[in-house]
């Protein structure tokens, strides 16, 4: 690869795409971001991930192909119909983006979006490298179609890297945003029994870590992790501290299912994360455990 490279990126727009294209810049990369909308900017190029309409060319041309494009998880309820959205939504622009590399003569690598439910919702103290088993449930089958549907850039000779994103904390979005007001407000709870194991990122490690991968040449799933999972009761006591209160609640696994319904088993969950693939790739983390990844988060 050159060292400036043709960066192309899906869900550009996203609370980790748009990091992540400021940091392809900052690098010195030339980054076009596909979009579903009337953008209008010079470095926009339109497509249709259901379709499959997108510029050939702009593909055949690129170095590295992000895919981050997908229905966001955290919508509630998920209902029958948004379960499907869920999953068509990433198989239709994973199938897209990585049938548009297959047909280019030099294939460009393919980083493609993942999550770290590929493993499942529970897997206890298990520590889970790249090379873990896969898990049960909806969304380790989403996962696991989803990095099945890279198959034909896989088949075309292309690199492809699976992100196997786990909890990306930082408040300018995702979990951290939410779970930070009740932490400020009223004290940390600690969920069921405190001992599921958490794995989590700074987002800024996120956006580094995606840049190294283009940069580099590693391929297949890597775990986008720390090497520092804690249980839920050494989380809830860390946000609390950095959130200037007390963790002196407790709210019960029943009581939880009970007001939850299935989104409860997603904070009950166990899984413990080992990033062997980024950590043996020369990667080094800003943010290598809870702490300073809270401190970075919570700097506003």
């Amino acid at each position: 690869m050159s060292s400036t490279l043709r960066v192309v990126v899906g869900g550009a727009s996203g609370f980790l795409g748009a990091a992540l294209v400021e940091e392809f810049r900052a690098r010195g990369h030339n980054v076009t971001r596909l979009v579903r909308s009337d953008d209008g900017g010079a470095d926009a190029s339109p497509w249709d991930p259901v379709s499959g309409d997108l510029n050939q060319r702009l593909i055949d041309d690129a170095d590295v192909v992000v895919n981050l494009s997908g229905a966001p998880i955290q919508h509630w309820p998920r209902t029958a119909a948004y379960r499907r959205e869920i999953l068509r939504s990433r198989l239709a622009a994973t199938t897209t983006l990585a049938r548009a590399v297959a047909r280019s003569r030099r294939p460009a690598a393919l980083l493609s979006a993942s999550g770290m439910s590929y493993y499942g919702t529970d897997r206890a103290d298990t520590l889970l490298p790249e090379s873990g088993t896969p898990g049960e449930g909806f969304l380790a089958e989403v996962a696991q179609q989803w990095e099945a549907a890279t198959q034909p850039a896989v088949a075309a000779g292309a690199r492809v890297c699976l992100l196997r994103t786990s909890l990306v904390l930082d408040e300018d979005g995702g979990a951290l945003r939410l779970m930070a007001i009740p932490f400020r407000r009223y004290g940390g709870a600690v969920l069921g029994s405190g001992e599921q194991y958490m794995s989590y990122i700074s987002r800024s490690d996120w956006v580094r870590a995606v840049v190294h991968l283009a940069e580099t040449e590693v391929s297949g799933p890597v775990n986008l992790a720390t090497a520092d999972p804690v249980t839920n009761r050494e989380f809830t006591r860390a946000l609390a501290e950095a959130c200037g209160s007390r963790a002196f609640l407790k709210a019960p696994a029943s009581l939880m299912r009970l007001a939850l319904g299935g989104l409860a088993e997603d904070l009950l969950g166990s899984l413990r994360l080992e990033p062997f693939a980024l950590s043996h790739s020369g990667f080094s983390f800003e943010h290598p455990d809870l702490t300073s990844t809270l401190a970075h988060g919570l700097r506003g």
